[in-house]
């Protein structure tokens, strides 16, 4: 018998203060990253899909990104680009 499957891991990049396109505030951003992964006998192997967003802190609104976007917003987070960013990269991932 064999066991696979699929498990997701969420990675908290970044938090970058930015102007939210619903409600207008100037407030932290999460940028987060999902990853599933193919599992076989519960060992996740390697990933089939990853995806990034973003969301607000104040109101909860969430904007997908695309993963040149993510690049760019987590060079920025780390001191790259210019523009008022703060937070360092999180690799540690929270596991459903």
């Amino acid at each position: 018998m064999i066991i696979f499957g699929t498990k997701g891991y969420l990675y908290q990049l970044a938090i970058l203060t930015l102007l939210c396109g619903r409600c207008g505030n100037p407030a932290a951003h999460t940028l987060r990253k999902r990853v599933t992964k193919f599992t076989l006998f519960f060992v996740p192997l390697f990933p089939i899909s990853a995806k990034y967003w973003t969301q607000c802190t104040f109101c909860g609104a969430e904007q997908k990104l695309t993963k040149e976007q993510a690049e760019q917003l987590t060079a920025q987070a780390v001191g790259g680009a210019g523009g008022p960013a703060y937070g360092q990269p999180h690799q540690q991932p929270y596991q459903h």
